[in-house]
């Protein structure tokens, strides 16, 4: 076996023109040195940096305090982080010789025949953690290098050369290990691999042009037609907005798809939204409008997932892989406003659309719909979202107990004991299908209680830490307004909603989804701000479609009664 580290700046296509199936390697969790990626190829797993408690030390001097440090630096962390953990198990195995780790330029690489295995990894510069290039030949190896821990083609991570090592040598991988074997599928693409590589790089960086100044423009326009109309237009211009907000994911995946430049990018979302929007509004009244837009976008999402395709792991609302976090599947952000769309919209569709309907009905649609998104969303062969697993139950309940009125302590066991019941549905399918995905490696693979520990301490050091964000804590302020303002004007929130029961009961269940899921996850102040926002959006077209002055009634009771049963 050869690990072979090339200079800095080999591209992917120069591997491949070398003979080598081509891919990137994420280097890192987020910014990192070079000294931790090569720490997380030897150790087969890494953290965050805001895990240890202490920085990495710097290299000089003498190497065996140096080591000492870095052992000690591991222990700290809320994972189990081994230094050297692959020469340990070789010399464990007596194969150390087995394998040689060398610096090599690209013209003397060894030549084929004299290796079994030779990996290849254009070395890491600076505090960026950027991915770099990998190669691979050997037996098997033929295309695009992959492996189950991204399942994207084109790409892998740093903790997966270890066990792709022992793998190759017939040595069990060490369950300290998190990275999954390389692998390679289909014929070598340097160029596609390339572009993904470009794309990824792009997420963090466009997200405020592309999405904060449309929306932020959509405000402004919004805000001006209400003023100059005198309040003429306000409901309308509300209603255009907040449908405008609900579709913006479906025209970023649609982005993803066109792979845009960043101002065409960005001209897509100011005017494909709102363009959807009216289209909509053109269509169909008051809450059904509502409904229909938040199913688009749901079901968009949904059958990227289930077809198994990147789209939404390249979307600016997607997981963003390049930061060497998630890979596939949705991401924190897109499972904030999901919730919300999914538990909301359905008391939407259900104000809407299904007149006549009894508590008893509106509670199993809740439910009913709120189970499926979760299987799409959190299941390990689709959406692969643990946090979808306790979130998404959470809000259907809640709505569900909501609306059927039952009693205080009936209704909040069961929405304690949903997330339990589907996370042992969903650990069960994942067992069953193989699909060795996020729920499946950080809790059923976690080697026990204190593993379990670890994952649930680490999940709550990172939502704590993202708190600290300076970008989420410059909103965390608006938040805590606004959610005192809803409070101390509740009574006029729930005149807004009189006669429309279900559309209550899916705003009290998208509010708890999005309080549990600020406590759940790993970017507990991501959830809170993105699903307060889309909280606001709902909350804002129940406004505009509140009664007019002078009205006893509403759109919804005009439509139809609710019936409620003893």
């Amino acid at each position: 076996m050869v690990l072979a580290w090339v200079p800095s700046g080999t591209t992917v296509a120069q591997l491949a023109a070398a003979g080598l199936s081509p891919g990137t390697m994420s280097a890192g969790l987020g910014t990192v040195p070079p000294e931790q990626t090569y720490l997380d190829v030897g150790q087969g797993n890494r953290v965050f940096d805001s895990l240890y408690d202490r920085p990495l030390p710097q290299r000089g001097g003498d190497r065996s305090r140096w080591w000492r440090e870095v052992v000690e630096r591991a222990e700290s962390a809320p994972a189990e982080i081994v230094p050297g953990l692959l020469g340990k198990t070789l010399a464990a195995a007596r194969l150390s010789s087995d394998l040689e780790v060398r610096r090599a330029s690209l013209d003397r690489l060894p030549p084929r025949g004299s290796y079994d295995l030779l990996i290849a990894i254009a070395r890491p510069t600076g505090e960026s953690g950027d991915p770099v290039a990998i190669g691979v030949a050997g037996r098997g190896f033929d295309g695009d290098l992959t492996s189950d821990s991204t399942r994207t083609n084109g790409y892998v991570l740093s903790t997966d050369v270890a066990p792709t090592i022992l793998q190759r040598l017939g040595i069990e991988v060490p369950s300290q290990m998190s990275g999954q074997p390389i692998r390679s599928e289909g014929t070598p693409d340097p160029a596609a691999i390339e572009a993904l590589a470009a794309r990824m790089d792009v997420i963090s960086s466009r997200r405020g042009a592309v999405i904060g100044l449309p929306i932020a423009a959509w405000l402004l326009l919004s805000a001006l037609v209400a003023l100059f109309s005198r309040g003429r237009l306000a409901r309308v211009a509300m209603r255009l907005l907040g449908l405008s907000i609900v579709y913006l994911p479906l025209v970023l995946l649609l982005g993803a798809a066109l792979e845009p430049a960043k101002g065409a990018e960005a001209l897509l979302v100011a005017f494909g939204a709102p363009a959807l929007a009216a289209a909509t509004l053109a269509l169909l009244r008051d809450f059904r409008a509502l409904a229909v837009a938040s199913a688009i976008t749901v079901g968009a999402y949904a059958v990227d997932v289930i077809s198994g395709s990147p789209l939404t792991s390249l979307s600016l609302l997607g997981p963003n892989p390049g930061l060497g976090v998630r890979f596939y599947g949705i991401g924190n952000e897109l499972e904030a406003l999901l919730a919300v769309l999914v538990v909301a919209g359905t008391g939407a569709g259900l104000v809407g659309f299904a007149r006549g309907s009894s508590p008893r009905a509106a509670a199993i649609a809740f439910v009913g719909i709120g189970l499926a998104a979760t299987l799409v969303f959190a299941a390990g062969r689709f959406g692969a979202d643990v946090g979808a697993a306790i979130v998404f139950p959470v809000g259907a309940v809640a709505a569900a107990v909501v609306v059927a009125g039952r009693g205080r302590r009936l209704g909040l066991l069961a929405i304690v004991a949903a997330p339990f019941a589907v996370l042992a549905l969903l650990a069960l399918i994942d067992l069953l299908s193989g699909a060795n995905a996020h729920l499946t490696r950080s809790v059923l693979d976690a080697g026990g209680l204190g593993s379990l520990a670890d994952v649930a301490q680490r999940r709550l050091q990172l939502s704590a830490h993202s708190f600290s964000r300076p970008v989420l804590l410059a909103f965390l302020p608006l938040v805590i307004a606004l959610a005192l303002f809803a409070w101390l004007r509740r009574d006029r929130l729930r005149a807004w909603l009189e006669g429309a029961p279900a559309m209550r009961a899916g705003l009290s269940g998208a509010l708890a989804a999005t309080v549990v899921g600020t406590l759940a996850n790993d970017s507990g102040a991501l959830l809170l701000e993105i699903g307060t926002a889309y909280l606001l959006v709902f909350t804002g077209f129940a406004w505009a479609e509140r009664p007019q002055n002078g009205d006893s009634t509403t759109p919804q009771t005009k439509s139809y009664t609710y019936v409620r049963h003893t």
